[in-house]
């Protein structure tokens, strides 16, 4: 398996796009299934966001500073999801909103990833290197070991506190 950053985090986008296709598939009443593909994109998301925010982001910031404002872009789009995924979490399927919520997380999901390979992927493969992205893809790999499943984890409560009162 390569541990190459950009690569790792497109096997990531690969499949939490398939999941949102999934729950977009899903039928309006199939409460169930939207509910249980609703929790998987949660934890794709919650842990996605928590190796970015770890390991990418900050790296990248400090090696590639012509990308400052990418990254800090990202944080944003980031704090965005992890305000949705956290109400979200604390609904039910059958809510009035629950659909409509997850709607706005994934075309803001979406947008993100389309901007993040399109633009963002290129400049910084350009500029770190093949070994310095198996480095970062190394770390990536162990803060996904640690990284939270859940938004009320406490790690994944601290992300979105540090992103509000940022």
């Amino acid at each position: 398996m390569s541990t190459d950053a950009i690569v790792l985090l497109k096997n990531d986008h690969k499949e939490i796009l398939k999941n949102f296709k999934d729950f977009e598939k899903a039928g309006a009443k199939a409460y169930a299934t939207k509910g249980r593909i609703a929790n998987r994109i949660i934890e794709l998301l919650t842990v996605h966001t928590y190796i970015e925010n770890e390991v990418m982001y900050p790296r990248v910031r400090e090696l590639l500073p012509e990308v400052e404002d990418d990254v800090l872009e990202s944080y944003e789009e980031h704090h965005v999801a992890d305000l949705l995924v956290m109400e979200l979490a604390t609904m039910k399927p059958e809510d009035e909103r629950f659909t409509a919520k997850t709607t706005v997380l994934i075309e803001n999901v979406r947008h993100h990833i389309e901007e993040e390979e399109d633009e963002w992927f290129p400049k910084v493969r350009e500029g770190l290197g093949r070994r310095v992205l198996q480095d970062l893809g190394a770390d990536m790999l162990e803060a996904r070991e640690r990284a939270p499943r859940t938004p009320s984890q406490p790690s994944a409560l601290k992300k979105t506190i540090d992103a509000v009162i940022a």
